[in-house]
């Protein structure tokens, strides 16, 4: 390592072929993927032909070697798991985010059909309708509002809600049909 802190290629390339070997056996059988033992290997070597002049070895070269494929690897286990939880994570946003806007664009269609129906009632029931949904009055106030009485208003939204139910049943129904 002295000759490779002096920029010596030559001992670089000796420590390399040397240990790149049983190295690379020693990560296979830590990430069981050739590829990935590889990558670590690589990643390793040219870290230390990089930064050779600031790596201190105390100990022995093998050990240092064995130690950095070891902690390179459990690094990579670590970035590995955080991804995963990341992705885990993401995967049930976006999985929760389709059933809110799916929900929200099925609501917003049923009240559209609903509106759109309201309208299509005959102006008076429409009318008595409105002003008991919209407006929350009571039939009382509904009735004195428009001079009519009690049951009137009672058998008008009555009327109303039958024809609208039926409405929106078809409607549902046709709408399985088409998704079916």
């Amino acid at each position: 390592m002295a000759l490779v802190r002096q920029h010596d290629e030559r001992a670089f390339t000796e420590i390399y072929n040397r240990y790149k070997g049983v190295l690379f056996v020693h990560a296979y059988r830590m990430l069981e993927n050739a590829e990935e033992a590889q990558d670590v290997i690589q990643d390793l070597f040219t870290m230390l032909w990089s930064r050779r002049s600031e790596i201190m070895i105390t100990g022995s070269l093998s050990s240092y070697l064995y130690a950095a494929v070891k902690n390179r690897i459990l690094d990579q286990m670590a970035k590995d798991r955080n991804r995963d939880r990341y992705i885990d994570s993401l995967a049930g946003f976006m999985e929760e985010g389709e059933y809110i806007t799916d929900h929200q664009l099925r609501e917003n269609e049923l009240s559209h059909l609903i509106e759109k129906e309201v309208a299509l009632l005959p102006a008076k029931m429409r009318q008595i309708f409105e002003l008991s949904r919209l407006s929350n009055l009571s039939h009382k106030e509904i009735a004195a509002e428009m001079n009519i009485s009690d049951k009137t208003v009672k058998k008008q939204i009555s009327n109303a809600l039958l024809i609208l139910r039926k409405k929106i049943d078809v409607a549902f129904s046709l709408l399985a049909l088409l998704l079916s």
